[in-house]
């Protein structure tokens, strides 16, 4: 494990070596709100192809500021942040939205349609995807969360993990290379819970997952990143993370 600030990672015994070729890279990023509330100092962070991370943190640590800029909802007042090699700026960001998916905590910010399928097909519409597309990519969509035969379904009319699934299903049908998750077990049932566990270790794409369920750190992710007042405080193997309490502890964190 390395405990340190906002330096990237390189830590084969961990199982990730993610200093050759990152698909995502956080270069000494700084961001402050209007108000001068300064959320982020100095983060850095390198992601490899295909990594599973679970970002930690007490709330209020910068973890959703940091989400926000990896698809460049918000740009870095300081430092980088890139994709695949490319930064993120004003030039780029709307390329980058297609291949960074951001799923929101509360799925009824992402399902605003009449049905399933008008949400899942909004994206790749707005890309330009071609519209005789556009049935394959719902279709497979909705088959990677569970939810084949969902296509009519009324949002509102669904339960909260099968709303989860579709906000899911509504990147998804874009093909991103990065999934950026933010509490995406809050308020679920066990059985939803167990499928959501199911559900994120199949899926293929690198994944980086915000969360306070200590449990769904420990079920899923082979790295644990932790953040506390704007920076990374440490990063290293999940086992190693989890088993020093006193770490834990001094971050506003429990063992699972």
């Amino acid at each position: 494990m390395t405990i340190a600030t906002g330096r990237p990672t390189t830590d084969p015994a961990a199982g990730h070596d993610t200093a050759l070729a990152p698909l995502l890279a956080v270069t000494d990023l700084h961001f402050a709100y209007p108000d001068g509330h300064v959320a982020l100092e100095g983060v850095s962070l390198s992601i490899g192809r295909s990594e599973k991370v679970a970002l930690i943190g007490p709330n209020g640590a910068g973890k959703s500021t940091l989400m926000l800029h990896l698809n460049g909802i918000h740009l870095a007042q300081r430092g980088t942040v890139a994709v695949d090699g490319s930064p993120i700026d004003r030039k780029t960001v709307g390329r980058v939205r297609a291949q960074v998916g951001l799923v929101f905590q509360d799925p009824d910010d992402q399902l605003f349609s009449p049905t399933v399928y008008d949400d899942v097909a909004f994206g790749p519409l707005h890309m330009g995807v071609p519209e005789g597309e556009i049935p394959g990519r719902v279709t497979r969509a909705l088959a990677a969360v569970g939810l084949e035969g969902f296509e009519n379904r009324l949002p509102h009319h669904m339960s909260l993990g099968q709303r989860k699934r579709a906000a899911l299903a509504t990147v998804l049908s874009m093909e991103p290379s990065v999934l950026v998750l933010d509490e995406p077990s809050a308020g679920l049932d066990p059985r939803g819970r167990r499928e959501l566990i199911n559900l994120l270790l199949d899926l293929p794409q690198t994944m980086i997952v915000s969360t306070h369920d200590m449990r769904l750190v420990a079920d899923i992710f082979e790295r644990t990143v932790i953040m506390d007042d704007g920076r990374i405080v440490a990063d290293g193997a999940t086992a190693e993370i989890l088993a020093d309490r006193e770490l834990l502890e001094s971050h506003g964190l429990e063992q699972p």
